[in-house]
């Protein structure tokens, strides 16, 4: 008998917590990309603290040159606009901090250093993966 109530307890934890992890807003669109950094469109890459936009994803794609050897790509698609109807991407505030991502339909605020929901939203940045082979290529993927 306590079997079966310890069951019925878990069983039950279990589906309760099913509704608390929802899929993220953000469509996930199949993306490989390869950037030459020595084109003149990507120069701003060279430099740490630079970034730039690549076309793909949801909406677009910034590229941030986060660390010496370290790039991180996020979709410019705010996970706070849920329907995807806003027709503004994500981007920098460039007058008061270009380290976060501004979303104008919705209010919502993005660090663009990881990604992460500063202001008006549940969900982080869509991120993908990217690969820097020293030199002069970066990979960006999913």
């Amino acid at each position: 008998m306590k079997v079966l109530f310890i069951f019925i307890l878990l069983a039950g934890s279990l589906i309760s917590s099913c509704g608390k992890n929802k899929n993220h807003p953000v469509p996930s669109i199949p993306f490989d990309y390869n950037i030459n950094m020595t084109l003149p469109s990507y120069s701003a890459l060279m430099g740490v603290g630079g970034w730039c936009y690549v076309n793909g994803g949801s909406k677009g794609i910034i590229v941030y040159h986060r660390g010496v050897d370290d790039f991180v790509a996020f979709d410019r698609h705010s996970p706070a606009d849920i329907d995807g109807v806003c027709a503004t991407p994500l981007y920098p505030d460039e007058v008061n901090n270009y380290l976060q991502l501004l979303d104008d339909c919705n209010g919502a605020v993005f660090s663009l250093y990881d990604g992460s929901p500063i202001a008006g939203s549940d969900f982080g940045l869509r991120q993908y993966q990217t690969a820097w082979n020293g030199n002069e290529s970066l990979r960006i993927y999913n």
